[in-house]
């Protein structure tokens, strides 16, 4: 399984990890679910839904979200979504929140048996700072093979719709962060290579068309999770 990882903080390793297999045998099987998109397709709100279907099978669930998910990243979310920086200083300070997601929420959570669904993870960075910044893509899986070895999601739900949509929907509904009021052409960019993502990698990706209607939403995420 993609998310058979436990992680040794004092040694800053991510290894397979034995409780993990030990959750196996007993029955239970540990999973990684990532909610990705641009911002506004609507993800978060099927999260909890989500969530609550796996509960219903006895499984415990953590709900997190990304930048953030720890103290320490829910600082850096503050400061990530608020200040302007340099691209690359961007990039490391994701990957910075992640890495202490990963440590102290991700893996410990998978290898008790623990059913993790975020609200994105390193996706995210290929997609906004990869494809929407121009951060050059092999820098970025050098990140993610340092911060996360061996760490995939084993589904991951893209929320796609088009960006005139999205915005639409944000447009009244809070004050947006400074990736949301990015122009048009930066949020093309990010769908596009979500897009890119999803048809490299289609065993682990469901292209969810979120222009639906929520219900329908739910019903096609209801029959996927329970495929799982």
């Amino acid at each position: 399984m993609q998310a058979e990882v436990e992680v040794d903080v004092e040694n800053d390793s991510v290894a397979v990890a034995p409780a993990v297999a030990q959750a196996m045998t007993d029955g239970a099987k540990p999973r990684f679910i990532t909610f990705e998109g641009i911002d506004g397709a609507g993800k978060s709100t099927h999260i909890e839904a989500v969530a609550a279907w796996v509960k219903a099978r006895g499984v415990e669930v953590v709900v997190t979200r990304e930048p953030g998910g720890t103290p320490m990243g829910e600082s850096l979310r503050e400061l990530l979504l608020a200040e302007a920086m340099h691209l690359e200083t961007e990039t490391l300070l994701m990957f910075a929140a992640r890495r202490e997601h990963v440590a102290q929420v991700i893996a410990p959570a998978l290898a008790r048996g623990a059913w993790v669904i975020s609200d994105r993870f390193t996706d995210a960075t290929f997609a906004y700072q990869g494809g929407g910044r121009g951060v050059p893509r092999e820098k970025i899986e050098a990140l993610a093979d340092w911060v996360h070895p061996g760490l995939t999601p084993d589904l991951t739900l893209l929320f796609d719709l088009p960006r005139e949509v999205a915005a639409g929907r944000m447009a009244s509904s809070r004050e947006l962060d400074r990736f949301e009021i990015e122009l048009t052409d930066f949020h093309e960019r990010v769908r596009a290579e979500y897009l890119r993502l999803a048809q490299a990698e289609p065993a682990r990706f469901r292209v969810i068309d979120a222009n639906l209607a929520p219900e329908l939403i739910s019903k096609e995420l209801e029959k996927i999770i329970s495929s799982l």
